[in-house]
């Protein structure tokens, strides 16, 4: 059995609940990446964690999949385009390897959606952006989105 001598519960906050973060742009880096077999084997992904480094969430954790060797096309394509904007946000070009983009902040864009294999709400990230374009970018005011709205004549 592992031991846990020397553990002192007293000495160390409770976890708290992992309810996705909300809505917004954080800053964050990346601190830790590692290429994993897809479910059904047939190929790898870049799995990338993702550290919030301020605010009320600072600490969180985040995740992103790159379908970087995958026999679709199509995947591999939205891979190469989402490390390419983690690429520009960091300022990193030509990365000969994963660890070149760790531990240099970048503001990430996070949205809570619905996962389709539980129900269960999540967080995915949406968007990278240069640390200094933290403020929310701004959205369009009313329920209706601005291509339904009907033009006054």
């Amino acid at each position: 059995m592992p031991t846990l001598s020397g553990f002192d519960a007293t000495q160390v906050d409770p976890l708290s609940s992992f309810e996705p973060l909300p809505n917004g742009r954080y800053v964050a880096a990346i601190t830790s990446s590692e290429f994993k077999p897809t479910k059904n084997g047939n190929g790898q992904y870049l799995e990338l964690t993702f550290e919030v480094l301020e605010g009320d969430h600072k600490g969180r954790k985040l995740w992103a999949r790159l379908n970087l060797k995958n026999p679709s096309a199509e995947a591999v394509r939205i891979a190469e385009q989402e490390l390419s904007a983690i690429c520009h946000a960091t300022g990193v070009m030509r990365p000969g390897d994963s660890l070149e983009l760790h531990d240099l902040p970048l503001v990430i864009d996070v949205r809570v959606v619905k996962r389709n294999d539980t129900g269960e709400m999540t967080n995915e990230i949406k968007g990278y952006d240069k640390r200094g374009h933290e403020e929310q970018r701004p959205q369009a005011t009313g329920s209706t989105p601005p291509w339904s709205r009907s033009q006054a004549v």
